[in-house]
């Protein structure tokens, strides 16, 4: 049986040959083994919104906020998202928080350097 790795790395294969929907059925795949695997949705936010299927892109996006909300990196990529959707709210939403986690990383690097 192929890891969680492996199983991604063929989707990103997928989707760079332009086989996109087929990307996408490798990550639900994936995502029904280990619904937990931020990759996987990040990915599928990414592939969603190729497809201008926004609102499971920004579903997607949302989870990697869930799985990893220390990491600014992800509020900004759901922010992305929700702009390409017209949803400016939320984007806006998603950039405050990338923005406090991003102070809340730093806080904590300085405090580990103490």
């Amino acid at each position: 049986m192929p890891t969680n790795v492996e199983v991604y790395d063929e989707a990103i294969q997928l989707e760079q040959t332009g086989q996109i929907e087929a990307a996408v059925a490798k990550l639900q795949q994936l995502l029904q083994q280990d619904p937990q695997y931020a990759l996987a949705h990040a990915a599928l936010s990414v592939f969603y919104g190729k497809l201008g299927r926004y609102d499971e892109a920004v579903e997607h996006g949302r989870q990697v906020c869930q799985l990893e909300p220390e990491d600014p990196f992800s509020y900004v990529a759901l922010s992305l998202i929700c702009q390409k959707a017209g949803r400016l709210a939320e984007a806006e939403q998603a950039m405050f928080l990338a923005r406090q986690a991003q102070v809340a990383l730093y806080r904590s690097q300085m405090s580990q350097q103490e």
